[in-house]
């Protein structure tokens, strides 16, 4: 594995595609783990060449590690991390790196701090994401409310104590994704209404909320693609999306229906900056799919699901973490100059 090693931090540093800059808006990441384009590779995201990074079994609970959040901390990483344990029981699990890429993840399920109980009891959460907001991290993930699907809403300052709050939506509700700073002065969230089974459709829709309470003013932002595309089932947010000057850059995952079920892969888009609901562009090919036998085989066949991504404004270095046939955690790695040049040229014209 390759790492950079930088020592200054600036706000913004901007990267050319062409004549024209595309710069992420943030921190420096000086240490994110990176590996080269491969030679001869012309795809806009890259696996890392020793896939996957956490094993099903790197716990003596699990059956499973996957679909799970990872953020700088402390000069450091740490993160969420779906355990699926050997019972079948879903369960959130803290960890934390040196590097990015070798992981300790707790043995023990994360016990969340909540005074109401109402909502106290955990009866399975699921494909977790973490963001950074101002002061803390907030934890979003598929929380069970009545056996019913939703968005449960948490917060840690040290990755040691998590407090819940109030539940987001109503059910159903899936894939509540975070924006890493408030817009127009509220909270802003991403997330797909669904259903209790497993969602055979399911569309993108922008909210926001003053206080992480109570949200509303719901938008529509990006259906799937009638066309027999990878993404005609249903589409939704993955990563926390990354602030650049063209815009929010969004990877998603869609679901193409075939004759042995659902394939999940995974697209980028760009979204207003002031309005995330408007799509400026958005890739009609996708940027991943399930082909490597990590991809295919495995607990649920042919699912690449992004979840995770890590940004360095100095070099324009993305490292997205996905799950990998609900089974296994992968990498994969890309230029914030190439992928927006890559949606820019590839974008779809509906939906």
């Amino acid at each position: 594995m390759q790492n950079i090693l930088l020592k200054e931090t600036n706000k913004e540093s901007i990267h050319m595609s062409g004549n024209k800059p595309q710069t992420i808006i943030g921190p420096n990441l000086p240490n994110i783990p990176w590996e080269d384009k491969p030679t001869g590779c012309d795809e806009v995201l890259w696996r890392y060449s020793r896939n996957p990074v956490i094993p099903r079994d790197l716990i003596p609970c699990s059956n499973s590690i996957f679909n799970s959040a990872v953020v700088p901390f402390e000069g450091k990483f740490a993160g969420v991390f779906r355990v699926d344990d050997k019972c079948r029981h879903m369960r959130l699990h803290k960890g934390t790196s040196e590097d990015g890429v070798n992981w300790r993840i707790d043995n023990d399920p994360i016990e969340f701090i909540c005074d109401d109980p109402e909502i106290a009891p955990f009866i399975c959460g699921y494909d977790p994401r973490v963001c950074w907001i101002e002061d803390r991290y907030y934890v979003t993930w598929c929380n069970a409310y009545h056996g019913y699907p939703t968005i449960g809403v948490a917060y840690t300052h040290d990755f040691k104590e998590f407090h819940q709050l109030e539940n987001a939506f109503l059910p159903f509700n899936r894939n509540g994704v975070m924006f890493p700073r408030k817009i127009n002065d509220k909270f802003a969230m991403l997330s797909r209404p669904s259903d209790n089974g497993h969602t055979p459709f399911g569309d993108i829709f922008y909210s926001e909320s003053p206080n992480m309470c109570h949200w509303g003013k719901h938008r529509f932002a990006m259906g799937t693609v009638n066309n027999h595309s990878w993404q005609t089932t249903k589409i939704g947010a993955g990563p926390i999306p990354i602030e650049t000057t063209e815009g929010w850059l969004l990877i998603y995952h869609g679901v193409l229906t075939s004759c042995n079920g659902f394939v999940y892969s995974a697209g980028a888009a760009l979204l207003d900056i002031d309005k995330p609901w408007k799509v400026i562009a958005r890739t009609e090919p996708y940027i991943l799919n399930p082909r490597e036998m990590y991809e295919c085989v495995g607990d649920v066949p042919n699912v690449a699901f992004p979840c995770a991504a890590l940004a360095d404004a100095a070099t324009g270095r993305i490292a997205m973490y996905y799950g990998a046939a609900d089974t296994v955690v992968a990498m994969a790695f890309t230029q914030v100059d190439e992928l927006i040049t890559f949606i820019k040229a590839n974008t779809i014209t509906h939906g």
